[in-house]
């Protein structure tokens, strides 16, 4: 499938619209809009649905890409989300990015009470149901391009098999590179870089265990970042220094920079920032500004 929209080559993840009032979260994108980013990447878990949400984000900003980071294959079946997944697409035509992924046991299972069964497997399943999902409204020029959240190399496979490409998420720039390799030179490959634009490494390192900690504890983490090079010892207390400083790499604007820039110069095409804060801090509205100028130009 030949896909037009274009995401440029640096985008913000954020999950950060949720905790605010719809009209702020509009107006925050149109403000990343005017700052140059090339799309929004938001995520699903128990907040808004993601779909509705990037309906909103549309319709209040004019250029900037929505994507989803992802979109829970659990939370809607296959024609549900690939019939709303058109429905923006038709509304806002080379605008809507659809991400999709299994999530995680703990939300699939334990809050959705679903069963968590093979994720690659039920995600092949679901990515050919969604291709031939019937849909009996006025159809969109094209039906938008679909990525995958995928980790290891079955997932990653299947990503370059049947979407457009992968967004793999809390990853090393060896992970990017080894992604690349594996996908082929034609993949989408749009990874989440974290970054703390902090340059007290004590305070830089307890912001990046106070965001990374939770995922540490998740099986689907740990087992992509044993594969990345960390071991056990990496994942207790928030996580060592070692894992902080790779997945949360931090220090003033131009390092924090170059460390996004190390995951376009190994082979991503697109790469999602997220600026990190402590919870319940301020939007980082001066830490995006900073990086646009630094990234976008």
């Amino acid at each position: 499938m030949e896909v037009t929209l274009d995401p440029g080559r640096i985008g913000v993840w954020t999950g950060l619209l949720d905790s605010l009032p719809a009209a702020r979260a509009v107006e925050t994108v149109a403000e990343l809009e005017s700052m140059g980013y090339g799309a929004v990447w938001i995520p699903e878990t128990v907040g808004r649905d993601a779909l509705v949400h990037a309906g909103l984000l549309l319709g209040g900003s004019e250029r900037i890409v929505v994507a989803t980071g992802i979109a829970n294959v659990y939370a809607r079946d296959a024609v549900t989300m690939a019939n709303g997944a058109r429905t923006l697409a038709e509304a806002y035509p080379d605008r809507f990015l659809l991400g999709v992924g299994v999530s995680h046991e703990p939300l699939v299972a334990r809050i959705r009470g679903h069963d968590w069964g093979r994720p690659v497997t039920y995600l092949r399943r679901y990515l050919h149901a969604m291709a031939d999902a019937p849909y009996w409204a006025h159809r969109p020029s094209a039906d938008p391009p679909v990525c995958v959240g995928a980790l290891g190399p079955r997932a990653l496979a299947l990503a370059a098999e049947l979407t457009w490409g992968a967004h793999p998420y809390n990853v090393t720039v060896d992970h990017t590179a080894g992604a690349r390799e594996l996908m082929g030179p034609d993949a989408f490959l749009a990874p989440m870089a974290a970054v703390t634009v902090e340059s007290d490494a004590s305070r830089a390192r307890e912001i990046g265990r106070q965001t990374l900690g939770f995922y540490l504890d998740l099986p689907n983490y740990r087992n992509s970042l044993r594969r990345q090079g960390f071991d056990d010892e990496d994942f207790v207390d928030g996580g060592s220094d070692r894992i902080v400083d790779a997945l949360r790499p931090w220090g003033d604007v131009e390092k924090v920079a170059a460390s996004v820039r190390e995951h376009l110069d190994v082979g991503a095409d697109h790469v999602c920032v997220q600026v990190m804060n402590l919870p319940g801090d301020e939007l980082p509205l001066d830490g995006w500004r900073a990086l646009a100028s630094a990234l976008v130009g």
